[in-house]
């Protein structure tokens, strides 16, 4: 007997064209796929814009601490003066009571590195202004598989704050006396400006609130980084200080009519006679003058006001020798000068514009 034929070897499928381009095409989108996954979370985690977002979501819940601590943020006086600022700027304002705390709509609107160096642009909502605001940024190294970034240019900028009628004021709320803030110390001008760094981005009120002067605030963005942006301030006095300043012009006027003189010493009324005044002249003021203080380059002025001062006595003629007794309204204007003394107080001078 002849032995069965083997079986012959199984063949082995050859896959259809059809199915080699399927795998291929499932292939580069699992790429793809990867790829742009791999392109978000680097955006969102580990790219130059998400260290920029990391850095505004701070200024945002007002962490002023721990957005110092970015690289990059904080600069010595060497970088300050390198860019133009003074190395005298204060630093009173990086801290988080002066923060409004009021960014919101952060949006990354572009970014576009140049030799290294990626500037990111944003855009949000500060203080009710809508803002844009570019920031340098570079790599420093990697932390693990993951780049590390650092502010390649720092985000703080500059606020020159001038204010008429003040020595104090508030940012956002937190409250300065020029005299702290200034390089002269004690001997700040008044009317020089006060140079403070401040974050960017930030929306920064300026406000007088003392018991001598007022203001509504003034508020300006701070945008671009080691920019500056001037703010000035004209306060306006208090009702009470005005109050204040009345009762003591009226005082002073009180104490003029002590003086039984034709023209009292100092003050603002006076009578003139050809006659030879033979009993002492007595002054009384029938109408005190109505007292307007007026801003007037670093403080405050008295408004020219008018009054009616009252004069007796008897004179005798020189002609006739008769006598004659003088009873007469003396009206009269006066200004002044008001200053504010470093302990707070105001010394008032009294001008006399019709002697």
């Amino acid at each position: 007997m002849e032995p069965a034929a083997a079986d012959p070897a199984p063949t082995r499928a050859r896959p259809r064209a059809g199915e080699i381009v399927g795998m291929v095409v499932v292939g580069a989108l699992l790429v793809g796929a990867i790829a742009a996954g791999f392109a978000t979370l680097y955006r969102v985690f580990w790219g130059p814009e998400a260290f920029v977002e990391r850095y505004v979501s701070l200024i945002a819940e007002g962490r002023a601490a721990d957005a110092l601590t970015v690289p990059g943020v904080a600069v010595d006086s060497t970088v300050l003066e390198g860019a133009g600022v003074a190395p005298t700027v204060s630093d009173a304002l990086l801290r988080s009571s002066a923060l409004a705390a009021d960014v919101d709509d952060v949006e990354v609107i572009g970014s576009e590195m140049v030799d290294g160096v990626v500037s990111v642009t944003i855009s949000y909502r500060a203080g009710g202004q809508d803002g844009r605001s570019t920031f340098r940024v570079e790599q420093s190294g990697w932390s693990g598989l993951v780049p590390a970034w650092r502010f390649e240019t720092t985000p703080l900028a500059v606020v020159d704050v001038v204010v008429r009628g003040s020595m104090r004021f508030a940012v956002n709320g937190f409250e300065l006396d020029k005299r702290q803030v200034s390089p002269d110390g004690v001997d700040a001008e008044p009317l020089e400006p006060v140079s403070m760094l401040v974050f960017t981005p930030g929306s920064y009120a300026v406000s007088v609130d003392t018991a001598a002067a007022e203001s509504a605030p003034v508020a300006a963005l701070a945008e671009d980084p080691l920019s500056e942006v001037d703010i000035a301030v004209q306060a306006q006095p208090t009702e009470e200080f005005t109050g204040i300043v009345s009762e003591q012009v009226h005082d002073f006027l009180d104490q003029c009519t002590t003086q039984g003189v034709l023209k009292p010493t100092g003050c603002p009324f006076g009578y003139e006679t050809f006659e030879r005044v033979v009993s002492t002249p007595e002054w009384s003021i029938v109408t005190q003058p109505t007292i307007a203080v007026v801003p007037d380059g670093a403080y405050w002025a008295i408004a020219p006001a008018g009054g009616i001062a009252h004069i007796e006595m008897d004179v005798q003629s020189i002609y006739d020798g008769s006598y004659l007794h003088i009873s007469q309204d003396v009206t009269f204007t006066l200004d002044g000068a008001i200053d504010i003394l470093a302990d707070g107080s105001a010394a008032i001078s009294i001008g006399s514009p019709d002697l």
